[in-house]
């Protein structure tokens, strides 16, 4: 099973780059659904979850083709020949996403067996939301033997308001919408980077659909919708994790290939605790550090407030900064599972409900520490580049659900890491719960 190894105490120092956002590439794999024509994206990162989605398509009849090029991943899916809509639970039982499929299948198939999905172990994501707002479409919506079995003749436009703001929720309920008959308009949507991402894609495959972006999205459905090109946006967490790892190790870091206006909370936050940040145009950003990290509460909230896939990183840069900073995780009930791992390694932590106070600056020692889900990776990763000594960190199979070849590109700016062990071999042997 594949480790880390990570010797601290080195500035990171150049230019990384940001790969494609896993969770805008996720819900546009699952839009070509929608079609039976060629659907192209751009942009996708190598990671393992889009490998999982690439084995349902390919399990359910789909033909997808991994296209590798300089600079640009891109991917072709070809749903034309999708004959079995069933999502298995031999494949499904890791990602969460996987719940992504049940729109699309119904608004063109008529039917879906989808697998109650798996994920990481932070706390409940329930899918009822989808469920609900199929059924007022006119689905009828049944569980047996852990498969949600859905079945429509057409759907029917609606309208649906969210009981609570649901990324998942709202992308899976839009790829049913623009295939319903009728309008249908949606309230209390998640505001998300990634499902505004989504429409565009839709957009360019000829739907209808006004205020993504927004708390409100009004959908016009269409009886088809052709195939498209498009280049999905660039990971926004991936980008936030660089930073947090500039200013955790004093060094002089530059991160390409962003989008600026989609880390502004994290932004603010990292000034507010005395990183200098500079944007050095429309998808660059430089951080530097300017003396001592100085403490500053978070407050985890739906975008455009502080991500909760942030939360984790934030909290080892909160162990290096003078002070006490509260940490509050409003989204998942089960994400501190980082945190007994950090305080192995020497962090101040105290946990009380949904708020973790943090006491820095702590003198971080190496530790064996192990990861319990892609973020809380990322933190451990984060808080062994300024450890003294050489830290082992494992499970890291949960960090390559979401990470391109973090390892080579920390490597490249000045990190003393190394990857140990055999990652196929790694990736089999994955705990379906707690992945």
């Amino acid at each position: 099973m594949d480790k880390f190894v990570i010797r601290g105490g080195n500035p990171l120092v150049g230019t990384i780059r940001v790969s494609g956002a896993k969770n805008s590439a996720l819900p546009c794999m699952a839009a070509a659904i929608l079609t039976a024509d060629e659907v192209t994206l751009e942009n996708i990162p190598q990671v393992h979850d889009i490998e999982t989605q690439r084995r349902l398509f390919a399990s359910m009849g789909a033909a997808v083709e991994m296209h590798e090029g300089e600079r640009q991943d891109r991917i072709t899916i070809d749903c034309r020949a999708l004959t079995d809509p069933v999502a298995r639970y031999e494949i499904v039982k890791t990602m969460r996403a996987s719940s992504l499929v049940l729109g699309p299948l119904v608004a063109r198939f008529g039917r879906a067996d989808v697998a109650v999905p798996g994920g990481c172990a932070i706390g409940g994501r329930p899918i009822d939301l989808h469920i609900k707002g199929l059924e007022r479409m006119g689905a009828e919506i049944t569980q047996e033997h852990g498969y949600l079995k859905a079945r429509a003749r057409r759907l029917k436009g609606a309208h649906l308001v969210f009981d609570k703001i649901t990324v998942t929720g709202t992308e899976d309920l839009l790829m049913a919408a623009v295939l319903a008959e009728g309008e249908t308009l949606m309230e209390n949507c998640a505001r998300e980077p990634e499902v505004a991402d989504l429409a565009a894609l839709l957009t360019a495959m000829g739907a209808k659909i006004e205020g993504a972006g927004t708390a409100t999205i009004r959908v016009q459905g269409v009886s088809r919708l052709h195939g498209a090109r498009y280049r999905i946006n660039p990971d926004r967490i991936e980008a936030g994790t660089f930073l947090i790892a500039g200013a955790i190790t004093g060094g002089d870091l530059i991160v390409a290939n962003c989008k600026t206006e989609h880390l502004g909370a994290v932004i603010s936050k990292l000034i507010e605790a005395g990183v200098r940040v500079e944007v050095l145009g429309p998808g660059t950003v430089r951080v530097r550090a300017a003396g001592r990290l100085r403490a500053a509460d978070i407050s985890t909230e739906e975008y455009p407030g502080f991500p909760t896939d942030m939360q984790a990183q934030y909290m080892a840069l909160a162990t290096q900064a003078e002070g006490v900073s509260l940490v509050t995780e409003n989204i998942f009930e089960n994400r501190f599972m980082h945190v007994q791992e950090l305080v192995r390694m020497g962090a101040n932590i105290k946990v009380d409900g949904s708020t973790a106070t943090v006491r820095g600056p702590a003198r971080l020692s190496a530790a064996a520490v192990m990861c319990s889900d892609l973020r809380a990776s990322a933190s451990l990763v984060l808080a062994a580049l300024v450890a003294e000594g050489e830290s082992v960190i494992d499970r890291v199979y949960h960090m390559d659900r979401g990470y391109e070849s973090i390892e080579q590109k920390l490597s490249a700016v000045g990190a003393q890491i190394q990857r140990m062990g055999n990652v196929f071999a790694a990736r089999e042997q994955a705990d379906p719960v707690a992945v």
